[in-house]
Protein backbone atom coordinates (compact mmCIF):
# COMPACT_ATOMS: atom_id res chain seq x y z
CA UNK A 1 0.00 0.00 0.00
CA UNK A 2 1.16 3.54 -0.79
CA UNK A 3 1.06 3.90 3.16
CA UNK A 4 3.97 1.41 3.53
CA UNK A 5 6.29 3.76 1.65
CA UNK A 6 5.99 6.25 4.47
CA UNK A 7 6.34 3.71 7.33
CA UNK A 8 9.75 4.22 9.32
CA UNK A 9 8.94 1.47 11.77
CA UNK A 10 12.56 -0.15 12.13
CA UNK A 11 14.25 2.79 11.72
CA UNK A 12 16.94 5.12 14.00
CA UNK A 13 16.36 8.72 13.42
CA UNK A 14 18.72 11.57 14.82
CA UNK A 15 17.25 15.13 15.05
CA UNK A 16 19.48 18.17 16.02
CA UNK A 17 18.38 20.70 18.28
CA UNK A 18 15.35 19.03 19.25
CA UNK A 19 14.47 19.92 22.76
CA UNK A 20 12.15 22.97 21.56
CA UNK A 21 10.15 24.11 18.42
CA UNK A 22 10.25 23.14 15.07
CA UNK A 23 13.07 20.33 16.09
CA UNK A 24 10.87 18.82 18.79
CA UNK A 25 7.77 18.47 16.58
CA UNK A 26 9.76 17.35 13.31
CA UNK A 27 11.54 14.60 16.42
CA UNK A 28 7.59 13.89 17.28
CA UNK A 29 6.63 13.67 13.47
CA UNK A 30 9.19 10.55 12.82
CA UNK A 31 8.45 8.98 16.28
CA UNK A 32 4.55 8.60 15.18
CA UNK A 33 5.88 7.18 11.34
CA UNK A 34 7.53 4.30 13.64
CA UNK A 35 11.18 5.45 14.07
CA UNK A 36 13.15 5.53 17.30
CA UNK A 37 14.60 8.85 17.81
CA UNK A 38 18.28 9.62 19.32
CA UNK A 39 17.01 13.67 20.52
CA UNK A 40 19.86 16.06 20.71
CA UNK A 41 20.32 19.33 22.72
CA UNK A 42 23.38 21.35 23.93
CA UNK A 43 21.81 20.99 27.31
CA UNK A 44 20.16 17.26 27.98
CA UNK A 45 17.75 18.54 31.10
CA UNK A 46 16.05 20.32 28.14
CA UNK A 47 15.05 16.99 26.83
CA UNK A 48 12.84 15.09 28.88
CA UNK A 49 9.77 16.65 27.72
CA UNK A 50 10.40 15.24 24.41
CA UNK A 51 11.55 11.72 25.03
CA UNK A 52 8.43 11.03 27.39
CA UNK A 53 6.61 12.23 24.35
CA UNK A 54 8.10 9.97 21.93
CA UNK A 55 7.75 7.44 24.44
CA UNK A 56 4.64 7.85 24.88
CA UNK A 57 4.02 6.71 21.41
CA UNK A 58 5.49 3.80 21.74
CA UNK A 59 8.92 4.04 20.35
CA UNK A 60 12.22 4.94 21.86
CA UNK A 61 13.78 7.82 22.63
CA UNK A 62 17.44 8.48 23.47
CA UNK A 63 18.58 11.78 24.91
CA UNK A 64 22.75 13.13 23.85
CA UNK A 65 24.23 16.31 24.46
CA UNK A 66 25.48 17.87 21.11
CA UNK A 67 26.22 21.25 20.61
CA UNK A 68 27.58 21.52 17.12
CA UNK A 69 29.74 23.96 17.02
CA UNK A 70 32.27 21.72 18.60
CA UNK A 71 33.61 18.94 16.65
CA UNK A 72 34.45 17.42 19.77
CA UNK A 73 30.86 17.38 20.89
CA UNK A 74 30.17 16.01 17.42
CA UNK A 75 32.32 13.16 17.38
CA UNK A 76 31.29 12.30 20.63
CA UNK A 77 27.64 12.74 20.14
CA UNK A 78 27.74 10.47 17.14
CA UNK A 79 29.65 7.59 18.85
CA UNK A 80 26.91 7.80 21.64
CA UNK A 81 23.98 7.48 19.50
CA UNK A 82 25.22 4.64 18.01
CA UNK A 83 26.20 2.95 21.14
CA UNK A 84 22.59 3.37 22.81
CA UNK A 85 20.51 2.90 19.21
CA UNK A 86 22.26 0.65 17.61
CA UNK A 87 22.61 2.95 14.16
CA UNK A 88 21.74 5.83 12.80
CA UNK A 89 19.21 5.90 9.50
CA UNK A 90 18.08 9.18 9.44
CA UNK A 91 19.52 12.66 10.28
CA UNK A 92 17.49 16.18 10.64
CA UNK A 93 19.88 18.46 10.97
CA UNK A 94 17.90 21.16 12.78
CA UNK A 95 19.90 22.82 15.53
CA UNK A 96 20.31 26.45 14.21
CA UNK A 97 20.54 30.36 15.04
CA UNK A 98 20.36 33.80 13.76
CA UNK A 99 21.37 37.56 14.64
CA UNK A 100 19.22 39.94 13.54
CA UNK A 101 21.23 42.90 12.91
CA UNK A 102 21.66 45.84 9.91
CA UNK A 103 25.05 44.43 8.46
CA UNK A 104 26.94 47.34 9.07
CA UNK A 105 26.39 46.12 13.16
CA UNK A 106 26.87 42.32 12.21
CA UNK A 107 30.43 41.50 14.53
CA UNK A 108 32.81 38.93 13.98
CA UNK A 109 31.34 36.81 16.65
CA UNK A 110 27.70 36.82 15.33
CA UNK A 111 29.19 36.18 11.76
CA UNK A 112 31.03 33.13 13.31
CA UNK A 113 28.01 32.14 15.75
CA UNK A 114 25.55 31.77 13.46
CA UNK A 115 28.00 30.27 10.25
CA UNK A 116 29.42 27.57 12.65
CA UNK A 117 25.89 26.89 13.81
CA UNK A 118 24.13 26.14 11.10
CA UNK A 119 26.42 25.09 8.17
CA UNK A 120 29.36 24.25 9.45
CA UNK A 121 27.45 21.96 12.18
CA UNK A 122 25.32 20.55 9.97
CA UNK A 123 28.15 19.56 7.60
CA UNK A 124 30.02 17.78 10.32
CA UNK A 125 27.30 16.07 11.73
CA UNK A 126 26.55 14.78 8.31
CA UNK A 127 29.86 13.19 8.03
CA UNK A 128 30.02 11.67 11.34
CA UNK A 129 26.97 9.69 10.95
CA UNK A 130 27.00 8.99 6.78
CA UNK A 131 29.59 6.41 6.93
CA UNK A 132 27.02 3.93 8.81
CA UNK A 133 24.39 4.74 5.85
CA UNK A 134 27.06 4.46 3.47
CA UNK A 135 28.00 1.07 4.53
CA UNK A 136 24.51 -0.35 4.82
CA UNK A 137 23.51 1.28 1.42
CA UNK A 138 20.27 3.30 3.30
CA UNK A 139 20.13 6.68 4.73
CA UNK A 140 18.49 9.85 4.95
CA UNK A 141 19.51 12.88 5.42
CA UNK A 142 17.71 16.23 5.63
CA UNK A 143 18.79 19.24 6.44
CA UNK A 144 16.97 22.36 7.57
CA UNK A 145 16.71 26.01 5.24
CA UNK A 146 14.40 28.45 5.26
CA UNK A 147 12.72 30.91 2.59
CA UNK A 148 16.56 32.66 2.82
CA UNK A 149 17.91 29.29 1.22
CA UNK A 150 16.83 30.80 -2.11
CA UNK A 151 15.86 34.77 -1.31
CA UNK A 152 17.88 37.20 0.23
CA UNK A 153 16.16 39.27 3.19
CA UNK A 154 17.98 42.73 4.98
CA UNK A 155 18.68 42.23 7.85
CA UNK A 156 19.49 38.96 8.74
CA UNK A 157 22.74 38.94 6.71
CA UNK A 158 24.99 35.59 8.41
CA UNK A 159 21.47 33.72 8.74
CA UNK A 160 20.52 34.20 4.65
CA UNK A 161 24.35 33.22 3.92
CA UNK A 162 24.44 29.93 6.47
CA UNK A 163 20.80 28.80 4.60
CA UNK A 164 21.94 29.67 0.96
CA UNK A 165 25.06 27.59 2.20
CA UNK A 166 22.55 24.67 3.30
CA UNK A 167 21.02 24.46 0.46
CA UNK A 168 24.40 24.25 -2.08
CA UNK A 169 25.58 22.09 0.69
CA UNK A 170 22.40 19.61 0.30
CA UNK A 171 23.31 19.11 -3.41
CA UNK A 172 27.00 18.46 -3.26
CA UNK A 173 26.13 15.61 -0.53
CA UNK A 174 23.52 14.04 -2.67
CA UNK A 175 25.72 14.09 -5.59
CA UNK A 176 28.77 12.56 -3.39
CA UNK A 177 26.09 9.88 -1.52
CA UNK A 178 23.37 9.19 -4.02
CA UNK A 179 25.12 5.96 -5.44
CA UNK A 180 25.28 4.72 -2.01
CA UNK A 181 22.04 4.70 -1.37
CA UNK A 182 21.82 8.04 0.87
CA UNK A 183 19.34 10.85 0.26
CA UNK A 184 20.26 14.57 1.01
CA UNK A 185 17.68 17.05 0.84
CA UNK A 186 16.76 20.75 2.07
CA UNK A 187 13.25 21.34 4.40
CA UNK A 188 13.17 25.03 3.80
CA UNK A 189 10.39 26.24 6.15
CA UNK A 190 8.55 29.71 5.65
CA UNK A 191 7.74 32.39 8.76
CA UNK A 192 7.03 29.55 11.41
CA UNK A 193 6.40 31.76 14.84
CA UNK A 194 9.89 30.15 17.46
CA UNK A 195 11.21 30.94 20.53
CA UNK A 196 13.98 32.20 18.02
CA UNK A 197 11.87 34.65 16.94
CA UNK A 198 9.11 35.45 19.38
CA UNK A 199 10.29 39.15 20.40
CA UNK A 200 9.51 39.87 16.27
CA UNK A 201 5.91 38.32 16.56
CA UNK A 202 5.27 40.47 19.85
CA UNK A 203 5.07 43.35 17.58
CA UNK A 204 1.52 43.18 16.18
CA UNK A 205 1.79 45.59 13.23
CA UNK A 206 4.93 43.78 11.99
CA UNK A 207 2.87 40.63 12.23
CA UNK A 208 0.26 42.25 10.05
CA UNK A 209 2.28 43.51 7.72
CA UNK A 210 4.03 39.87 7.36
CA UNK A 211 0.55 37.55 7.46
CA UNK A 212 -0.22 40.02 4.20
CA UNK A 213 2.59 38.56 2.08
CA UNK A 214 1.71 35.01 3.02
CA UNK A 215 -1.36 33.89 0.59
CA UNK A 216 -2.61 31.66 3.14
CA UNK A 217 -2.86 34.27 5.84
CA UNK A 218 -0.96 32.52 8.64
CA UNK A 219 2.54 31.61 9.85
CA UNK A 220 3.45 27.94 10.18
CA UNK A 221 2.94 25.77 12.67
CA UNK A 222 5.78 22.62 14.06
CA UNK A 223 2.52 20.25 12.56
CA UNK A 224 2.99 21.80 9.01
CA UNK A 225 6.38 20.14 8.57
CA UNK A 226 5.61 17.11 9.79
CA UNK A 227 4.25 15.45 6.32
CA UNK A 228 7.25 17.40 4.76
CA UNK A 229 9.79 15.34 6.97
CA UNK A 230 8.56 12.10 7.10
CA UNK A 231 8.61 11.79 3.24
CA UNK A 232 11.83 13.01 2.89
CA UNK A 233 13.04 10.39 5.82
CA UNK A 234 11.33 7.87 3.95
CA UNK A 235 11.24 4.90 0.80
CA UNK A 236 8.58 7.25 0.02
CA UNK A 237 11.25 9.96 -1.33
CA UNK A 238 13.55 6.56 -2.51
CA UNK A 239 14.10 8.93 -5.79
CA UNK A 240 14.52 12.13 -4.63
CA UNK A 241 17.42 13.98 -3.81
CA UNK A 242 19.42 17.11 -4.15
CA UNK A 243 15.85 19.06 -3.76
CA UNK A 244 14.90 21.93 -1.64
CA UNK A 245 11.16 22.12 -0.81
CA UNK A 246 10.19 25.33 0.42
CA UNK A 247 7.01 25.12 3.34
CA UNK A 248 6.04 28.53 3.29
CA UNK A 249 2.17 28.95 2.62
CA UNK A 250 2.71 30.42 -0.66
CA UNK A 251 5.22 33.38 -0.16
CA UNK A 252 7.03 32.10 -2.73
CA UNK A 253 4.71 32.49 -5.62
CA UNK A 254 5.73 36.09 -4.96
CA UNK A 255 2.85 36.75 -7.28
CA UNK A 256 1.07 39.91 -5.09
CA UNK A 257 3.58 40.61 -2.22
CA UNK A 258 6.50 42.40 -1.99
CA UNK A 259 10.06 41.14 -0.48
CA UNK A 260 8.83 40.09 3.60
CA UNK A 261 10.09 42.37 6.23
CA UNK A 262 13.18 41.78 7.73
CA UNK A 263 14.81 43.76 10.91
CA UNK A 264 14.27 47.41 10.97
CA UNK A 265 17.27 48.99 11.61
Amino acid sequence: MATDLFDLGGRVALVTGAGRGLGEGMALALARAGADVVVTSRTVSSLGGICNAIEGLGRRAFPVQLDVREQESIGAAAAAAVTRAGRIDILVNNAGCNARKPSLEVSWDDWNLVLDTNLRGAFFVSQALAPGMIERGWGRIVNIGSLTSVFGFAGVGPYTASRGGIRQLTMSLADEWAAHGVTVNCLAPGWFHTAQNDVMFRDEEWKASLLERIPMRRTGTAADLAGAVVFFASDASSYVTGQTLLVDGGVATGSTRSTPPGVRS
